[in-house]
């Protein structure tokens, strides 16, 4: 019998926010594929897990798939773990779960949380339907990813970096018009969670008071939206 691999969402702040049933499977099998052992040994140690613990992520999964694939082959189960929300998902585990379905292995991927999913539902902005962009591009591209918003009707999701917030929402106004809308969720789930409605005009003025800080996810409203 071959092995299972589990996709298993982690936390994306409060360690609280695990089912019961994810908490199983990291205390079930065999080994746990981290994108961080560091943050993943934090997670495993609060609800008293000991389990071996396999670096998994950009700069090496290629290089691991196989050895990954040929131990579920041989009947071991892995649960695959990101920093925090769902592996795949702007994290690694996508070619794990492609290359598991290709060689006719079992993927059973739980649910959990998603900062993009998170931040939308906490809008206000339309979430019937939606894009998921993930990351802007640092520099070149950013402008293109912004003007294919033009007439995009959806609600758009991205992550930005606290670092480059201000200036995307900038290219934002430039771009789109100072009345366009966009949400930012910061910080979700965790103690200074914090969500900024408004006109892009509007939430620019909020970041002139307040240094822009922690994990952000951007929402940028369709442009019809009321």
């Amino acid at each position: 019998m071959s092995g299972t691999l589990y996709i298993v969402p982690t936390p994306i702040g409060n360690l609280a926010d695990i089912t019961y049933r994810a908490v199983e499977i990291l205390g079930t099998v065999d080994a746990v594929l981290a994108e961080d052992t560091r943050q993943t040994k934090k997670l495993l140690d609060h609800y008293n897990i000991e389990k071996k613990l396999i670096p998994f992520h950009q700069h090496n999964e290629h290089k691991n798939l196989q050895m990954v694939i040929s131990k579920l082959q041989a009947g071991e189960n892995f649960a695959v773990c990101s920093d925090a929300g769902m592996p795949g998902i702007s994290d690694p585990g996508y070619l794990l779960i492609r290359e598991a379905i290709a060689h006719d292995l079992q993927v059973i991927t739980l649910p959990g949380a998603v900062a993009a999913i998170v931040a939308l539902v906490n809008s206000g902005l339309p979430c019937d339907t939606f894009v998921y962009e993930g990351f802007l591009p640092h520099k070149k591209g950013k402008q293109t990813k912004i003007l294919n918003l033009l007439e995009e009707k959806r609600t758009t999701i991205f992550y930005e970096s606290p670092h480059r917030i201000v200036k995307t929402l900038v290219m934002i106004k430039e771009l789109l018009g100072e009345e366009r809308k966009v949400c930012i969720g910061r910080e979700l789930t965790k103690k200074f969670e914090e969500h900024i409605r408004g006109t892009v005009t509007e939430v620019l003025a909020h970041f002139e008071l307040k240094d822009p800080k922690g994990e952000f996810v951007l929402l940028v409203g369709g442009y019809d939206s009321k």
